[in-house]
């Protein structure tokens, strides 16, 4: 049985990640046990246990034109979604180095190929979050560890629900209706869509995959 720790993994994409890892023993982490962003914090918990695959899901995002951006608006977003995945990776490498073994998959976006507007913030953190990765994979190569991304466009989450309410405010039209009308899939993504194409990656069988980016209901 493998240990799972999965970042951000009590509600909304999380929860449905840590459910797809029902046969193996789930380590589901929300803000109240760790915050991803605190290098003590995150070595305190990461480095007590030894991790066989490590989901970096924790996010978050905020939407406004770039002029309207705040500097804290930006700062959080590249401290949580970016700094987040680079401090907890960084804290399971030498277990997982040291056993020959591991699974790193991080919950990027479609962000981190596509720009769009008012997602300053957002959209460059997941671009750092892709550049981590590639870089990482070429590290790991041959070591017996992977690092992927999957890049799923707009799911149903709470994450979502925000944009589609900042739509509505802003536009006063249905912001769903808005979402997919952007997307070739003509839908937003299920949480358990998402949760599979981690769980694919995570798979032993998936040795061979590394440094890719699983791009999901956008074209690429």
């Amino acid at each position: 049985m493998r240990t799972v720790v999965v970042t951000g993994g009590k509600r909304g994409i999380g929860a449905a990640i840590s459910a797809a890892f029902a046969d193996d023993h789930v380590i589901a982490l929300g803000s109240a046990d760790m915050d991803v962003t605190d290098e003590a914090a995150v070595a305190s918990v990461l480095g007590e246990l030894e991790v066989d695959v490590l989901v970096n899901n924790a996010g978050v995002s905020s939407s406004a034109p770039v002029h309207k951006t705040t500097l804290d608006e930006w700062e959080r977003q590249i401290r949580v979604n970016a700094t987040g995945a680079f401090l907890c990776t960084r804290a399971v490498l030498p277990g997982m180095r040291e056993r020959g073994r591991g699974r790193i998959v991080t919950v990027a976006s479609a962000a981190s190929v596509h720009g769009s507007r008012y997602t300053s913030g957002y959209t460059a953190s997941k671009h750092a979050v892709l550049g981590f990765t590639r870089a990482l994979a070429a590290e790991l190569a041959g070591t017996g560890i992977t690092a992927n991304c999957v890049c799923p466009a707009y799911v149903r989450s709470d994450m979502t629900d925000a944009t589609i309410a900042n739509i509505e405010a802003r536009t006063g039209k249905d912001g769903e209706a808005a979402l997919v009308a952007m997307s070739p899939l003509g839908r937003l993504i299920e949480p358990e869509e998402v949760a599979f194409a981690v769980r694919f990656l995570a798979a032993d069988e998936a040795g061979a995959i590394n440094g890719e980016s699983l791009l999901m209901g956008a074209q690429g």
